[in-house]
């Protein structure tokens, strides 16, 4: 494999967060393989991995590049004429630290990538915690008998810490003094802020020049199909008080993401989307923003919610047993759960474009049918529909959440309110923390160029 310090200019590049296990790893994995399927031989994909420790991430380059050497061998041996060596040579991968719940590690992450990085064709924003801190076995019990797909899809019994924060944001001065900082959400930062962050500060990466035709970048989150409008509450945005912080901060990835080409949000759009700190002011003008959008991976098996080893096994069984039952959201496998995300940042710009055009902007799932083969299904919003149209009801609602109704013309207005005022916190948020942490001479300054 080629040196990972040595990059193509031309490549294409792609950066995942949390890919050191679980459903980022098989992010991971489903980028190799769909990328040396559908992309001409003279194009590299070039994967850039954070995990929250260089020993993490360094093991994950192994086992990426263990799974990369198989799949090449195996299409070598089925397409004659085809270098197994030549197909390896197409994929690099690179390793960065970062911890999303800390700010100032965001700032370093951006600079680094931003100062060694020609550009990024899409970020997909995995990482994340469930912040539980157990389960409700009564209450499993007796939903999971007494309807037991619908338990198993949108799960009640889950229990979630409460008044988590993160550490101090500002390190303490040399006396050890400690500077007066609010609080800041841990599952909110993890799940989202820290994302958000680091989404405006790689924007000038994923920009694209106008000049050249190229298809903007895309900002890909992952969301959850727990995503219930309940659960978030403007006026704890950060759920710090909530009990259910992750479904808070997975409804307001939905909201952020679907109200991102709005005409109510463009002011915080641009801000968030400023290419501002390029070289030359006129630059904006010659690129396109970045693009946002939403998907989510159905209900997989993965270690978000740490089990012991014979409950693992019955959470596999009972999602089994949920598909038979004929659930379209049980993909099970992390692999079968990363179809949607690969598919938005691999699919070609003109696809992704008419299928918005004609149904709206929405949320890409990864969904399964009785045997198992993936697919990637438009999923309904609370308060969106499938895709902010009135009146388009799908035939199939056997996967529809307990708490979704018909989208309304009113519906609709709230949704777009929400969405408002959500990015207008958001950036409110963003510039009131970027100030507070150079005001304390702890902010990472970023270099004006890329």
């Amino acid at each position: 494999m080629s040196d990972t310090n040595i990059l193509p200019e031309d490549g294409f590049y792609v950066l995942i967060t949390g890919a050191n296990s679980g459903l980022g790893f098989a992010i991971g994995c489903r980028l190799i393989d769909e990328f040396l399927q559908t992309h001409p031989p003279s194009e590299n994909l070039i994967l850039i991995i954070t995990t929250r420790s260089e020993r993490k991430g360094s093991d994950t380059i192994v086992q990426l590049r263990k799974h990369l050497q198989k799949v090449c061998e195996q299409t070598a041996r089925t397409a004659p004429g085809t270098s197994s060596k030549a197909l390896q040579q197409r994929v690099h991968f690179r390793n960065e630290v970062l911890d999303l719940t800390s700010l100032i590690s965001v700032q370093k992450v951006a600079k680094r990538i931003r100062n060694s990085t020609p550009k990024l064709d899409a970020i997909i924003l995995n990482a994340g915690i469930g912040g539980w801190e157990g389960i409700n076995w009564g209450k499993a019990i007796w939903s999971i008998l007494t309807g037991w797909k619908r338990a198993v899809t949108y799960p009640t019994f889950k229990k979630s810490g409460v008044g988590w924060t993160t550490k101090p944001q500002i390190p303490a001065s040399a006396d050890g003094k400690k500077v007066d900082e609010p609080p800041l959400g841990e599952v909110f930062c993890a799940n989202f802020f820290g994302h958000y962050m680091l989404g405006h500060y790689l924007a000038p990466l994923l920009a694209k020049d106008i000049q050249r035709d190229e298809a903007p970048g895309r900002i890909i989150w992952l969301s959850s199909l727990e995503a219930y409008g309940r659960s978030l509450n403007l006026d704890d945005i950060q759920s710090i008080g909530s009990r259910e912080p992750y479904e808070s901060s997975k409804r307001l990835t939905d909201v952020i993401a679907i109200t991102s080409t709005l005409p109510s949000t463009a002011a915080s759009v641009n801000s968030y989307l400023s290419c501002s700190t390029q070289p030359s002011s006129s630059s904006s003008e010659k690129t396109t923003k970045p693009r946002l959008y939403l998907t989510h991976p159905g209900i997989c098996g993965t270690a978000i919610m740490p089990l012991p080893w014979i409950l693992q096994m019955c959470m596999f069984a009972a999602f089994w047993i949920a598909r038979l039952l004929g659930s379209q959201w049980h993909p099970i496998t992390a692999d079968k759960g990363a179809c949607a995300p690969v598919w938005v940042a691999l699919a070609k710009q003109s696809t992704l474009d008419s299928m918005e055009r004609g149904e709206g902007v929405g949320k890409w799932g990864s969904a399964t049918d009785w045997w198992g083969n993936e697919r990637v299904e438009r999923t309904e919003v609370e308060g969106w529909g499938w895709g902010g149209k009135v009146g388009v009801r799908r035939k199939n609602l056997s996967g529809r959440s307990p708490t979704a109704k018909d989208l309304t013309e009113e519906g609709k207005i709230e949704f777009e309110e929400t969405g408002r005022r959500c990015w207008r916190e958001m950036e409110r948020l963003r510039v009131e923390w970027e100030r507070r942490l150079e005001k304390a001479g702890a902010a990472v300054k970023m270099d004006p160029g890329v």
